[in-house]
């Protein structure tokens, strides 16, 4: 920028206070601010340039810079004097005018030093010597040029701001500086990254949300399944997350990373109900699977309990495998995984009571028809029911003929010897009957259920003897 000097006739005579402001404006925006100094103003009280310097000197107190700002005094019209000779005195006028200035009481030992890194270079008249005013100024665009290489011009470049945010930040500074407020670089620093970061996460936000490949997913997983979800969602997040990374990688560190999980909380708050979808649609098509294994394994004479363990252990841990993982979250999907183990068992459940039914009925079928063979046949479930009814023939066998006979000459421990009989048999079938069902994993209820109908069955045969031998009683008492 090329600022009016001490003497522009533009400004008028008084008007200091945009002479401040431009200083300011200068010092807060640039590396490097060019002085233009006469070189017979050097060691004079009353140079043109010295209350310039005073102003630079004293705005500076009002700008919390993070850096040090490049000085260059660019002396013209150098005379015969070398420049040798010409540096130290400037740069002794320079220390005065700093020493004069009135500073803060956190500054009033703070060297120049720290503010300022103060560069001297001569050209010589343009009227006199135009080709070696030529050649200097040639020499001094070089160094211009190259000015924010290591060792260049620009120096401590830590607070800079990127290219893409400079002219609202400007703006920004003019704004503070007119209103004549101190004016906190560090602060104004964060304030434009926080503005700047702000638009490139929501234009990346935007990108997202109408990039062609989720929005087809989006649309699909509301249907069915979409094969590779986690991935490819995975990846395009990982694209619009690297891009604003490319684009706010010179703004401030803090601001950059808080807008980055900001737009990244956006992004995954944007994606989750299709993740969910998926989730469900992930967790309905494994309890598919699972039914179907079930099943088989049952039809192929596996154990109930066996079965059902098995079966639910593995499409458990494939549920875990599949459920869409998306790098970038960290969700949890326990709520999904318990409600597939809570479908399975209650599945399980619903399978074993009907099995149990179906042993009921064919209690029935066996009481009313007496075919063994021919009901066995028909009940799916061949090795429970065929170890009940093998049992209940068992007792009936074990129990007619001994029954009978005991009763047929009775005496005074018949019914005692019924009753041991009874006791013995009974004990032998409920153990037989309790290693059929080992395999069932049956709950205690159903199990004792089953075990008291046994127990009753064989109390029957016994009864029914003994009515049947009752009813022969007065034929016998004729007989005799």
């Amino acid at each position: 920028m090329d600022l009016e000097g001490t003497d522009g006739r533009e400004r008028g005579e008084d008007d200091t206070a945009f002479e401040k402001q431009s200083a300011l404006f200068a010092l807060a925006v640039s590396d490097i601010v060019l002085i233009n100094m006469w070189c017979h103003d050097i060691g004079r009280e009353q140079a043109a340039n010295k209350p310039l310097l005073k102003t630079v000197f004293q705005v500076m107190m009002r700008l919390f810079s993070p850096r040090k700002t490049t000085l260059m005094f660019v002396i013209r019209d150098k005379t015969r004097t070398p420049l040798e000779n010409l540096e130290p005195v400037l740069r002794e006028d320079i220390q005065k005018i700093w020493d004069s200035v009135p500073k803060p009481e956190a500054h009033k030992e703070t060297p120049l030093s720290e503010f300022f890194n103060v560069e001297v270079v001569a050209l010589s008249s343009y009227e006199e010597k135009e080709d070696q005013f030529r050649e200097q100024v040639a020499s001094l665009r070089q160094r211009f040029f190259h000015s924010v290489a290591p060792g260049g011009l620009a120096g401590d470049r830590r607070g800079v701001v990127p290219a893409s945010g400079f002219s609202f930040s400007a703006q920004e500074i003019w704004k503070v500086i007119k209103e004549n407020k101190d004016l906190d670089l560090p602060a104004h620093k964060v304030m434009v990254a926080t503005v700047r970061c702000e638009e490139i996460a929501n234009e990346k936000y935007g990108s997202f949300a109408s990039n062609e490949e989720w929005c087809q997913m989006e649309e699909a997983v509301q249907s069915g399944p979409v094969s590779g979800f986690g991935k490819k969602l995975s990846a395009i997040l990982n694209i619009s997350l690297s891009e604003y990374d490319a684009e706010a990688i010179y703004f401030d560190e803090g601001v950059r990373s808080a807008k980055r999980k900001q737009l990244e909380e956006k992004l995954l708050q944007l994606v989750q109900p299709a993740h969910q979808s998926m989730l469900g649609h992930i967790r309905s098509g494994t309890l598919e699977k699972f039914k179907e294994a079930f099943d088989k394994a049952l039809n192929a004479g596996e154990g109930f309990s066996v079965a059902a363990g098995t079966c639910t252990q593995f499409y458990i841990a494939q549920f875990d495998e599949g459920h869409a993982v998306i790098e970038q979250a960290n969700w949890d999907t326990s709520k999904a995984r318990d409600k597939l183990r809570r479908d399975i068992d209650a599945h399980v459940a619903s399978v074993r009571a009907a099995k149990l039914s179906e042993l009921t009925s064919s209690y029935e079928i066996l009481g009313k028809s007496g075919n063994l063979k021919t009901n066995m046949e028909k009940c799916s479930w061949n090795l429970v029911v065929f170890a009940v009814w093998s049992l209940e023939a068992k007792l009936n066998e074990a129990l007619s003929g001994p029954v009978e006979a005991l009763l047929d000459g009775a005496t005074s421990e018949t019914w005692s010897a019924i009753k041991k009989l009874l006791q013995r048999e009974t004990e032998s079938a409920v153990v037989g009957i309790s290693n059929a069902l080992s395999g069932f994993d049956m709950d205690e209820q159903s199990k004792d259920k089953l075990l008291t109908s046994l127990e009753n069955y064989a109390k029957g045969v016994v009864e029914a003897k003994a009515r049947e031998e009752a009813g022969r009683v007065l034929i016998r008492m004729k007989d005799r």
